[in-house]
């Protein structure tokens, strides 16, 4: 599989840097694309460097290479998501305003009718992110804001990152087995266990 990635700038670089660690993982091929906005904020929520980011990528471009094979529709691959996606993507997107890499590649995913997921980062939602976000979800591109679960009683940040990984992997339709799913495997933890708070 191959599966694009944008990181773009709104809060939760955590959340692309995960998907995309968990991808490579899997032995999928990435494509990343890091926002100048993102690498400022892969700075002050994670510590890393954008640099060091791109290198658990297979590929890694800037937001400005309008060359990029991920550029052309004629570019094969199996996916892409944005995470987070900030509200100007969000909008760029919804309106085919291809300004940057992120919305091109974007823009290409849902004209060749390709998998596009993006992980929306703003709280409260005006009228227009929910009209764009209903725009493209009307498109089938899966609006999937990085909201936690607390059925699987998290304990620590890393346990509520890695339940939207998972989910996100599940839309790009990547098998993992990175948190436990409802139903036969699914039992809550009993006082006492891990996962627990007393």
């Amino acid at each position: 599989m191959r599966i694009v990635v944008a990181i773009t700038g709104a809060s939760g670089a955590v959340y692309g840097i995960s998907i995309l660690r968990e991808l490579t993982d899997c032995g999928i091929e990435t494509h990343l694309i890091i926002s100048r906005a993102a690498g400022y904020i892969i700075r002050q929520e994670t510590g890393l460097d954008p640099n060091q980011v791109s290198k658990y990528a297979a590929f890694a471009y800037r937001e400005d290479d309008f060359a990029a094979d991920i550029a052309s529709g004629s570019f094969r691959h199996d996916g892409m998501v944005i995470a987070p996606c900030s509200m100007k993507t969000l909008a760029g997107v919804a309106h085919g305003y291809a300004e940057n890499l992120t919305q091109r590649a974007a823009d290409v995913t849902i004209k060749e009718r390709r998998r596009l997921v993006l992980l929306p980062r703003e709280t409260p939602l005006s009228p227009i992110h929910l009209e764009n976000m209903l725009k493209l979800a009307r498109l089938g591109v899966t609006i999937m804001p990085p909201i936690p679960a607390f059925y699987l009683r998290p304990r620590k940040i890393e346990d509520l990152v890695r339940f939207t990984t998972a989910r996100v992997l599940d839309q790009l339709g990547v098998v993992h087995d990175l948190t436990a799913r409802w139903g036969a495997e699914f039992r809550l933890p009993e006082a006492g266990e891990p996962g627990t708070r007393d």
